[in-house]
């Protein structure tokens, strides 16, 4: 197998590994202290911690190359699990049942250290697309990173509620010690040439630094590229709307065993995206394709919740996730693209970090919004009595309304997106520089790039 599918089936192991760890100690937590707080703060902390670290992740790749992070992850992660395992073993009686006790906190705390550690992969292999992958097939690359987390999604779906079930957050770290474990060896039998990190033009060779100044200043010298990285963030700051939301709304429909079982068919529009984009790629223009799909899927989130209907939610969800990786895929192509390589680190980092902020903040605002406001308007109040009729009203239809207008403003941005100079200026030099590469490969036709 080729270096680059061999660390593409190592992030998959590590990836259900954490998120089945995410998931796992969501649920736990409720099942033992029956706090809705409790479950939203592990989402909090998540996000917030995502956002954080970053910049610093990016950096930590950049200075000390990709698998040596990669490995590090693992390390940190399997050492924060291992403290939280003896925390498990040494729990006094009851103390995680109180949602509000330090002892159930520090626990969560190392546990989400671990899951966070992973997220240096998640950083590292966009980067590791560059190194490895030749210019004309990376968006199919990335249509693969793609797929592996779709297939990624399905497994922790399937795993994360049994484990729970079965033998709670002991079964589950005994799990995640051992799949990080095998994670850990089997990357360090991987060889790859990622040459000397180089570091760019103005920077000394020995500043090992998060340099946020430097990152920006990168980012900026490419036109349009921080309109591509708030576009993407503003996508974010409305599908926090999702997080806040769906899973009301989604239960308000049906039962929680069909909820769930309903998510991990669902994440099988991943995958099918993932095989789609690997095959096909993303075309010439990967900016335009993002735009696109972005229209399509505000376009399907305007109208899957016009009416109370399970199905028609469950179609929408799916052209959502069938969407998703390309969107994801494109962003990735284009900043692999335009962005040196001893700089992509600290780049994707910048970018996860800005983007990944807006979701939480958009989670802990809508949520008393939808509760205070839009629910009272769709169930007594204005909204009931002007499109009730036909929309319905109740709490479901608040929810429901809230997912329509964000469809709109969404399909609004997006044509504002594509009407912009920042999109034709950026698409500019993409396409320019692939000229350029073309050429290149033209008067030197037995290199490979």
């Amino acid at each position: 197998m080729k270096p680059f599918h061999l660390i593409l089936g190592n992030n998959l192991v590590a990836n259900v590994t954490n998120f089945t760890a995410w998931f796992a100690i969501t649920f736990w937590i409720f099942i033992e202290t029956q706090s809705v707080f409790a479950t939203g703060m592990v989402a909090g902390v998540y996000l917030v911690f995502t956002a954080a670290f970053g910049f610093w992740f990016g950096a930590i790749i950049d200075h000390n190359g990709r698998i040596r992070s990669m490995l590090g992850s693992s390390a940190v992660s399997l050492l924060f699990y291992a403290a939280g395992f003896v925390m498990v073993l040494v729990e006094p009686e009851g103390a995680f049942q109180n949602p509000y006790g330090p002892y159930l906190w520090v626990f969560v705390l190392l546990v989400m250290l671990g899951v966070i550690a992973g997220n240096i992969r998640m950083i590292a292999l966009p980067t590791l697309v560059t190194i490895l992958i030749p210019e004309g097939e990376r968006d199919k690359a990335n249509g693969l990173v793609g797929m592996v987390g779709g297939i990624g999604f399905l497994i922790t779906s399937a795993i994360s509620g049994f484990l729970v079930a079965w033998g709670g957050m002991y079964l589950t770290l005994i799990v995640a010690l051992v799949a990080t474990s095998i994670a850990f060896g089997h990357l360090s039998l991987v060889r790859i040439d990622e040459g000397r990190p180089v570091p760019v033009e103005g920077e000394p060779a020995q500043k090992q630094s998060i340099d946020i100044a430097g990152t920006i200043r990168v980012i900026a010298a490419v036109p349009g590229l921080f309109a591509l990285i708030f576009f993407a963030t503003f996508n974010n700051f409305l599908g926090g709307i999702f997080m806040a939301l769906l899973d009301a709304y989604g239960l308000s429909l049906v039962s929680v065993e069909i909820w769930g079982l309903t998510f991990a068919v669902l994440s099988t529009g991943f995958i099918i995206s993932g095989i789609v984009i690997s095959r096909f790629g993303l075309g010439k223009n990967p900016l335009k394709t993002l735009l696109t799909v972005n229209l399509i899927a505000w376009a399907v989130c305007c109208v899957f919740t016009i009416q109370p209907s399970f199905w028609l939610l469950v179609a929408g969800c799916f052209v959502w996730m069938l969407l998703s990786p390309a969107a994801e895929a494109a962003e990735q192509t284009t900043l692999q693209k335009v962005v040196p390589v001893e700089r992509q680190g600290r780049v994707f980092g910048f970018a996860q970090s800005i983007e990944q902020a807006a979701s939480p903040l958009t989670a802990f605002l809508i949520g008393p919004y939808t509760q205070f406001v839009v629910i009272p308007f769709m169930t007594d109040g204005a909204g009931a009595r002007t499109i009730g009729g036909w929309f319905g009203t109740g709490p479901d239809r608040g929810i429901a309304l809230v997912f329509t207008v964000a469809g709109i403003v969404g399909v609004i941005v997006t044509l504002l997106a594509f009407a912009s100079n920042a999109y034709r200026r950026l698409s500019a030099v993409y396409l320019n520089e692939n000229a350029e590469s073309e050429e290149a490969a033209e008067v030197a036709p037995g290199t490979t790039p």
